[in-house]
């Protein structure tokens, strides 16, 4: 003899269960006129074998509600201090580069700061179309026209691993560059073209990211580029 072992029959003993589901919906007074079913419907724990009143049942869905909107407000209150430590950093990174009153100075105090403040191991820069007077600088030269037109080319900072990018070089240790973010440096307004390129470099492989928010990356491009046109003739 076999017996069916359906654990979510649709139809028992010739009963419809979506008949009975439509008619309950449709009918919220039936457990205030049936009161007593409340307390005699047993259900089995989801935290264990034995049976509990539908009350019961529905208090632990409740805590388990609860539980979880618990674990999602510490989540968004941790991010927010992280985003809020972040910012922190990007204003005193900031204020250091309105403290530099020589625009030659701009770029040695950007790299410094970005490592002090963000604890970015290696970090370059390079400005091209720059004035005559800082033309023969270092961080005005050695930039080929590959960097260039991989500076222009990216629409917004480039994040992941290190793939042998020319730019690489001007780091002081570029074989311990394991991942990158490219920052490229644009006329205050401009979306196309670029006249610099900015990089943080860390030897951990998953600093830098393919796919990672690069929302503050953006706000540190924005700021070096309007601090660095400073250094640009006048257009």
């Amino acid at each position: 003899m076999t017996e069916n072992h359906n654990p979510h029959p649709e139809v028992h003993d010739g009963v419809d269960e979506n008949a009975i589901a439509q008619y309950l919906l449709a009918e919220p007074g039936f457990f205030e006129r049936h009161a007593e079913l409340l307390t005699r419907v047993q259900l089995a724990s989801p935290n264990g074998g034995r049976t509990i009143s539908l009350q019961e049942r529905q208090a632990e869905a409740l805590r388990e509600k609860i539980a979880l909107l618990e674990r999602r407000l510490m989540e968004m209150v941790r991010y927010g201090n992280e985003n809020m430590l972040i910012a922190d950093k990007l204003q005193r990174w900031a204020r250091q580069l309105f403290l530099a009153h020589r625009p030659i100075d701009l770029p040695a105090v950007m790299v410094s700061e970005l490592q002090a403040q963000f604890g970015v191991p290696q970090v370059a820069l390079k400005a091209w179309e720059v004035a005559s007077v800082y033309a023969g600088e270092p961080f005005a030269q050695g930039v080929s026209d590959d960097v260039k037109s991989l500076a222009a080319s990216l629409a917004a900072p480039y994040c992941g691993v290190n793939t042998g990018f020319d730019a690489v070089q001007w780091l002081p240790a570029p074989q311990e560059a394991a991942s990158l973010a490219l920052l490229p440096l644009r006329k205050p307004g401009a979306s196309q073209g670029a006249f610099g390129l900015l990089i943080l470099a860390s030897p951990d492989s998953h600093r830098y990211e393919a796919g990672m928010a690069t929302d503050f990356l953006e706000r540190i491009s924005e700021i070096a580029s309007a601090a660095l046109s400073r250094l640009r003739d006048e257009d």
